[in-house]
């Protein structure tokens, strides 16, 4: 006969996260982030939820999703009591940074939030070219490494056209 009890909540769903970040005093101070309140978790759901809408839309909003008084509002829903001491001790990118890894938290779990704060990409979204770029020169290295010449491009290029040489080209007519 299988059980059909549950087993209590806190014994297995996170119910705080500890971000450390050195603030400009040079100290570095982890920062206990607490679940937020029931109130709370919903309004940062529907907020983030409208965001998402508006991003998988494929155009920019016409106006600003939330303006500096709601975006500093969805901060102090996230971070809770550290809200306070995190932005009187930390500069703006990393409260910023501190406030999107707990809604990522909020919004999906743990993990999420975690490669948020690894990266300060947001989870799902493409890397930037330069991250690219970084990320492909190993699988470069090793193509070159095996002696296989890729193919030359003949992408606008003639057949029988002469190569142009630095400095000493045709003269202009």
């Amino acid at each position: 006969m299988t059980s059909t009890n549950f087993e209590a909540l806190d014994n297995f769903l996170e119910d705080h996260l500890d971000l450390p970040m050195r603030g400009r005093d040079g100290e570095t101070r982890v920062y206990r982030i607490e679940d937020p309140s029931a109130e709370d978790g919903i309004k940062i759901e529907r907020i983030t939820s409208l965001a998402a809408r508006l991003a998988a839309g494929g155009k920019a909003p016409e106006s600003p999703v939330l303006d500096d008084d709601e975006e500093l509002d969805l901060y102090r829903m996230c971070l809770g009591a550290a809200y306070e001491p995190m932005k009187r001790e930390l500069g703006w990118a990393q409260f910023k940074h501190c406030a999107l890894t707990t809604m990522f938290w909020v919004t999906t779990d743990r993990d999420t939030a975690l490669q948020f704060w690894r990266t300060g990409q947001q989870p799902g979204k493409a890397q930037n070219r330069a991250a690219r770029r970084q990320d492909s020169r190993g699988s470069s290295e090793s193509a070159a490494a095996n002696g296989t010449r890729s193919q030359a491009s003949t992408s606008g290029t003639r057949a029988g056209s002469q190569r142009r040489r630095k400095g000493k080209g045709r003269p202009r007519t």
